[in-house]
């Protein structure tokens, strides 16, 4: 595990499970995102099992069915399954308006749809069927309050989100999958000793709650957010080898691309982005993560390719952004603007359903827009929600506006293990080198911009640029190590 300190007793996050040999958890992910050949050996596994290991499944539920079970248990649901969940309900709700508990699953299934399409418009029809399932049932609707919860998230309100999630519990405190839930909410709002410790509450609820793959997941997260990569990926393989359906098995397998490109493996990165898409054709992470890995292996018309293809399907203004830094770094210019002039749309978009943007906009006004307004917007955000990441956004508009104490003092927040900065993020401790470059700080200037190209060498390429232009200013050759693990 990297980077433990604390001594024993003193951990505030449950301990990585070890069910199982690390060995066996890598070739079955290997059979996955590694083609043929890594098929063979998850075949080669399976022979090797015992023969109860070994036994023929039940054929599997229909879509509806499907995206039933996922919806209800917090798990990734493939996209033409929740459109014919959202069918079926909607159908059902005509001739049964007053049943509550359907009202939450279509509530829920919009939530999720949402989320995947990155479509806010699916928020209002999820807010007004989850309102329907409360006047329903006014009491004991844990249900309901659990998709509001899941809503609130899904817009970035995470203070709505810790109040549902925190009601939901009072009703049932075993309902297991408000718990994820609300360690996203915590983790949005910066309280990340709550975030661990609600972790450690889910993963102690009963003994098969700690082998269920969505767990795994959300303890892979929290591992990433305190700097243990090695123990994040490991859930993740854990949860990719115990998924029940492609698209939940693509969902992991996308974030465990993530982890290997937060950590430069552009290789790695690009497999399991592969993989996921291989397995759930409308993942968008999944295709923009390739975008990401492909440009940093300098196959930039891929790159461009695949990042067009996931706005055709599914335009964010997250996507939008980086495919127009894509093409900055590429000097093409008005393809650039188009994609802000896009991203600027579907923020307004996004607002019709309630989304907040404002931490993506502020991101975008520093460095392509007006620095002045992301401060602005970042400032207020940070009184609602001072996570990590707002932090640092907020640091480096101030960088921007000319304000370098106090973009320091954010930066620090946002790298300083003591303030809750544990995300071992290359664009980060880059922000923190660039403040302290500019207040004359060198020593610690040329240590944090040579951390950043350790951490992920690929991090941006105009940002990589920056970075090495900086160290030879401070007099010092930049680092060429490979990334660290």
């Amino acid at each position: 595990m990297e980077n433990q300190q604390s001594g024993p007793g003193t951990s505030l996050v449950a301990a990585p499970s070890r069910r199982r040999p690390r060995v066996l958890r890598r070739v079955l992910i290997a059979g996955v995102a590694g083609g043929a050949a890594g098929a063979a050996a998850f075949v080669g596994v399976l022979v090797l099992l015992p023969p109860q290991e070994r036994r023929a499944r039940p054929p599997a539920p229909g879509p509806k069915a499907q995206a039933l079970t996922a919806v209800t248990a917090g798990m990734p649901a493939a996209l033409p399954a929740l459109s014919a969940l959202i069918g079926d309900r909607e159908r059902y709700l005509r001739a049964h308006p007053k049943d509550a508990p359907a009202w939450a699953v279509l509530g829920t299934a919009y939530v999720e749809r949402g989320r995947q399409t990155a479509d806010a418009a699916n928020y209002p029809k999820a807010q007004r069927a989850l309102e329907s399932s409360l006047r329903l049932r006014a009491e004991k609707n844990a249900r309901a309050l659990e998709g509001l919860t899941a809503l609130a998230n899904a817009r970035r309100d995470f203070g709505e989100a810790k109040s549902r999630g925190e009601q939901a519990l009072k009703l049932e405190p075993k309902r297991w999958t408000v718990y994820p839930l609300l360690i996203d909410a915590y983790t949005g709002l910066g309280d990340y000793k709550a975030a661990r410790g609600t972790l450690d509450k889910l993963m102690a609820l009963h003994t098969g709650t700690s082998a269920h793959p969505a767990v795994m997941a959300r303890a892979a997260a929290v591992y990433r957010d305190r700097g243990w990569r090695e123990d994040a990926a490991a859930q993740l393989a854990d949860a990719a080898a115990a998924a029940r359906t492609p698209a939940e098995q693509a969902a992991y397998l996308e974030r465990t691309g993530q982890l290997s490109w937060e950590r430069g493996d552009r290789e790695d990165a690009l497999r399991h982005f592969e993989a996921a898409a291989r397995l759930d054709p409308d993942l968008g992470a999944a295709l923009a993560g390739q975008g990401r890995a492909l440009a940093a292996l300098g196959r930039t018309t891929e790159a461009v390719e695949a990042y067009e293809k996931v706005q055709a399907q599914q335009p964010s203004p997250q996507f939008a952004l980086e495919l127009g830094e894509l093409y900055d770094s590429l000097g093409m210019d008005q393809e650039a603007r188009a994609q802000y002039d896009l991203l600027q749309q579907q923020v307004a978009h996004d607002a019709t359903g309630g989304v907040d943007d404002e931490l993506l906009v502020g991101q975008f006004e520093a460095d392509h827009g007006d620095p002045q307004d992301a401060v602005d917007r970042l400032r207020a955000e940070w009184k609602r929600q001072p996570g990590i990441e707002v932090a640092d956004a907020l640091g480096w508009a101030l960088y921007k506006t000319g304000e370098m104490h106090e973009a320091q003092d954010f930066a620090e927040k946002a790298t300083d293990k003591t303030k809750g900065g544990g995300v071992r993020s290359a664009l980060y401790v880059f922000h923190r080198g660039m403040i302290e470059r500019e207040l004359g700080e060198g020593a610690l200037a040329r240590r944090h911009l040579k951390e950043a190209l350790q951490i992920n060498p690929y991090f941006s390429p105009a940002r990589v640029k920056e970075t090495r232009a900086a160290l030879r200013d401070l007099g010092e050759v930049p680092n060429e190590t490979a990334p660290v693990s």
